[in-house]
C-alpha cells in the first residue's frame, strides 16, 4: 500500500530510552517544533496537523506563529473551504431541493461537528489528508445505518468535487455503500383502510383532499404541498386533467382527473385573499404560505389516528396503495410509469408483480375448483386380442 508523506512532519524515536514509542513533530526551519499527538491518520493527529498548517500560513503572512482557533474555518485546501465551493458547482445547483436540504445538514455537521450526537467537526482538516480508512472510521461512529448511508453518499460527492484540483482521486470512491436490512418498506394501504378513511373524513375537508390527491396521483408529500388550482385544467376535448411536478428525479406527469378527486377539489371552500394575496396552494399556513412537507407528514399521522386506523398507515403508503390499485386494475408497467413518473422499471415492477401474483393465484384457484367439479378422469385399459 502506498505511503502518504505529510509535509513538515518528522518522526522521532529515542532508542536509548525505555519508552521507545514514536513521536511526531511539525517542524519548520526558524519555528519552534509543534508536537503532534497520536499517530498519522488518527483524528487527534490530523486535527493538530491542520492547525499547525494554518499557523504556518499565518506566520508566512507576517503574523505570529500561534495555534489557530478551530472556530476559524475556511483555510484554502481544507474541508471548510471545499464545502462553499461545492455549493457553487453545477452538480449542486442541479440537485433537487429536498436533496440539497438533506446533504446540507450532513455537510454542516461534517465541518462544525455535532456535540449532541458526539460527532466532531473536520473543517480544519486538509482535504488531501483524508484516506479511505479515515472516512470509514468517521462513518462507523454514526449510530444509524440509514444515517451512515446518507453521510457516505454526501461525502463522496463532496470529495469528488475536489478532484483533480486538490486531490488526484476520491478517497471515498471505493468505499462500499452501507447495506440496509431488507424490509417491505411503508405499509401499502388496503381497500378496507381506504374506505375507512373516506368514511371518517368527508368531502370539503383538507384531510379528504390530501388523501384523494395522494392516492390517485401516487404523489409524495413534497408534491402534495405544492398542489394548487394552477395545476388543474380542462383539455380541448373537455377532459379534466392535472399536471404534477414530480420530485426526487421522477418525470413530471399530465394525467386525467377522476371523479373522486374532482369532487374533493370542488367541495373545498373558495380560497380567499390573505394579506391581499390569494394562496396558490390548497394547503397553506394561516399567513398563506405553502406548508412544509414535514408538517404535512405529522398532520397526516394525526388525521389517520383520528379514524382509528393503525399508525402504519402513512402518506407514502397511499402512494403504494394507488400503485397497487392501478396494477390490480390491469395497468401495464409502462402505464403505471406514465402516472407515477418513475424512470426505472424496477421500482414499478414490484407493484405489478404483486398484483399479477394475486391474479394468478386467484385464476389457479378457479381452475382447481373447476377440475374438482368435473371429478377424476377414469383410466381404462385397452382390450388385448
Amino acid at each position: 500500500m502506498a505511503k502518504i508523506r505529510l509535509k513538515h512532519v518528522n518522526k522521532f524515536k529515542n532508542k536509548n530510552r525505555t519508552d521507545k514509542r514514536e513521536r511526531y513533530y511539525f517542524r519548520v526551519r526558524g519555528q519552534k517544533a509543534i508536537p503532534l499527538p497520536g499517530k498519522p491518520g488518527s483524528d487527534e493527529f490530523m486535527t493538530a496537523y491542520g492547525l499547525a498548517l494554518s499557523a504556518l500560513e499565518k506566520a508566512r503572512q507576517g503574523e505570529t506563529a500561534i495555534a489557530v482557533s478551530a472556530a476559524k474555518l475556511g483555510k484554502p485546501g481544507t474541508i471548510a473551504a471545499l464545502v462553499p465551493s461545492y455549493y457553487r458547482s453545477a452538480e449542486w445547483l442541479n440537485l433537487a431541493s429536498d436533496t440539497k436540504e438533506a446533504r446540507e445538514r450532513i455537510l454542516k455537521r461534517f465541518v462544525h461537528g455535532d456535540a449532541k450526537k458526539g460527532l466532531r467537526g473536520y473543517g480544519n482538516f486538509p482535504v488531501a489528508m483524508f484516506t479511505e480508512q479515515n472516512l470509514i472510521d468517521i462513518r462507523d461512529k454514526i449510530a444509524s445505518l440509514s444515517a451512515r448511508r446518507s453521510w457516505l453518499k454526501a461525502i463522496k460527492h463532496l470529495l469528488e468535487h475536489a478532484v483533480p484540483s486538490l486531490i488526484a482521486k476520491n478517497p471515498a470512491g471505493k468505499i462500499d455503500q452501507v447495506r440496509l436490512p431488507k424490509t417491505k418498506g411503508h405499509w401499502t394501504w388496503t381497500n378496507d383502510q381506504i374506505a375507512t378513511y373516506r368514511q371518517h373524513w368527508k368531502l370539503g375537508t383538507k384531510q379528504r383532499l390530501v388523501f384523494e390527491f395522494a392516492l390517485e396521483t401516487v404523489s409524495r408529500r413534497g408534491e402534495v404541498v405544492r398542489f394548487g388550482p394552477q395545476h388543474c385544467y380542462i383539455s380541448e376535448e373537455g377532459e379534466r386533467r392535472i399536471r404534477i411536478e414530480r420530485t426526487h428525479g421522477s418525470e413530471d406527469v399530465d394525467i386525467p382527473m377522476s371523479d373522486a378527486l374532482a369532487a374533493a377539489i370542488e367541495a373545498m371552500p373558495i380560497p380567499t385573499a390573505i394579506n391581499g394575496v390569494v394562496p396558490l396552494t390548497y394547503l397553506h399556513t394561516e399567513r398563506g404560505k405553502m406548508r412544509s412537507k414535514k408538517a404535512l407528514g405529522n398532520d397526516f399521522a394525526h388525521w389517520v389516528r383520528a379514524t382509528g386506523l393503525p399508525d402504519k398507515c402513512r402518506m407514502h403508503g397511499l402512494k403504494k396503495g394507488g400503485m397497487r390499485q392501478g396494477a390490480e386494475a390491469g395497468l401495464t408497467t409502462r402505464e403505471l410509469m406514465g402516472r407515477s413518473g418513475h424512470k426505472s422499471y424496477a421500482e414499478v415492477q414490484r407493484y405489478t408483480d404483486a398484483a399479477d401474483q394475486k391474479k394468478l393465484a386467484d385464476a389457479g384457484a378457479e381452475k382447481l375448483k373447476a377440475a374438482a367439479a368435473r371429478g377424476p378422469k377414469l383410466i381404462t385399459k385397452r382390450a388385448t386380442t
